[in-house]
């Protein structure tokens, strides 16, 4: 399956600089909506932006090292990326190792030096299951055979990371083996059978755990409970009102004074909507729908199988977190936290992102 090296192209410049564009408009938000928040804190206006700009300097040199390996290396290391990948997930949620920030246990690692294993899981499994689906391919229309041993696999991942539990990146995770699944060639009357027991589990999920069902109703009625379960989402609603067609201004937000929590994380499109309105915030989609279009090509036009699952996977991956934290903000789903891809101040999110789109930029030297 390795491609002739001769045969190989420039990588796509476009997707490069799409890519290098949202994550400056991240960057620059990221000192905005953290400033007054740092200053407070830590007494340095400048913490989450020096913070953030270390991240994306790290990321960067991976994204560049990443993109210069040829794809179809992956392909024999996939089994032990997913296995090391697995085994850090599970360690997370050992007393003494795993380390509770917010309510979940998603974090392993030493004070401010940590890492979230569940971020890692989605690209490994992305790369694992590629390889399935390829090895595969005869197979993934029967059922038994094809259909459900990757849907067992990717439901046994997604049940350990509810077991943080971290609900927002399960479902990115969950909902990307099913577009990576479903590309592959499975049926479509197989997920329609698979929706049934979907509805069941996610009502399950729901029921053992009250806070969820607090978010369920904050978010239908988010004024029932205006400083409780719904002060978040009224609190972004306030903040992307105001902001108009123009917005009100690049760091002049009212919202980032304690009234948001985390402005600079899962909520900085709420900070953008308000500092620079809906131009600021429709430019910022545009980007995003840009690079999934450049995504989608370089999936279309990759030379075999495994690089367009693994193109699509990626694509997919940070197609579904965008449109989920989006939704979140302006109100259209319950609240799920999880961060806006190249936005959000993080150090493994944005680490793993930039990641992946290393691997995309080295297939889209090989398109055809």
């Amino acid at each position: 399956m390795q491609p002739n090296l001769k045969s190989q192209h420039k990588p796509d410049y476009f997707l490069i600089f799409v890519i290098i564009a949202i994550l400056l408009v991240g960057t620059i938000m990221v000192y905005s909506a953290s400033s007054i928040w740092a200053e407070y804190k830590f007494n340095d206006s400048f913490y989450f932006l020096k913070r953030q700009l270390l991240f994306a300097g790290v990321g960067v040199i991976a994204m560049l090292i990443v993109s210069n390996i040829p794809y179809f290396q992956w392909i024999k290391y996939r089994k032990w990326i997913f296995i090391g990948s697995l085994i850090l997930l599970v360690a997370v949620l050992i007393p003494g190792i795993g380390m509770v920030r917010g309510g979940a246990r998603s974090w392993i690692g030493v004070g401010a030096f940590s890492i979230q294993p569940a971020e890692f899981i989605k690209l490994a499994m992305i790369m694992f299951l590629s390889g399935f689906l390829v090895n595969h391919q005869d197979k993934i229309t029967e059922f038994k055979k094809g259909f459900l041993p990757p849907l067992f696999l990717s439901v046994v991942v997604f049940l350990i990371i509810m077991l943080q539990p971290d609900l927002g990146t399960g479902m990115v995770f969950l909902l990307t083996c099913f577009v990576l699944i479903f590309v592959a060639g499975a049926k479509i009357i197989h997920f329609v059978f698979l929706a049934g027991f979907g509805v069941i589990g996610f009502l399950l999920l729901i029921i053992s755990a009250p806070y969820r069902i607090n978010r369920i109703t904050a978010f239908l009625d988010p004024w029932q409970d205006p400083l409780g379960t719904g002060f978040q989402i009224i609190q972004s609603l306030y903040a992307i009102g105001p902001g108009g067609l123009l917005g009100v201004g690049f760091g002049n937000s009212l919202q980032k004074y304690f009234y948001l929590p985390e402005p600079h994380n899962d909520f900085i499109f709420a900070i953008i909507a308000e500092e620079l309105g809906f131009l600021g915030a429709g430019f910022v989609i545009v980007l995003f729908f840009l690079f999934i279009w450049r995504g989608i090509l370089t999936a279309i036009h990759a030379p075999d199988l495994f690089a367009r699952l693994l193109a699509i996977g990626i694509v997919g991956m940070i197609a579904i977190q965008v449109m989920i934290n989006i939704s979140v903000v302006i109100g259209l789903i319950p609240v799920t936290g999880i961060t806006l891809p190249f936005l959000s101040y993080g150090g493994s999110s944005l680490t793993l992102t930039l990641c992946s789109v290393g691997i995309l930029i080295n297939i889209s030297k090989y398109r055809q």
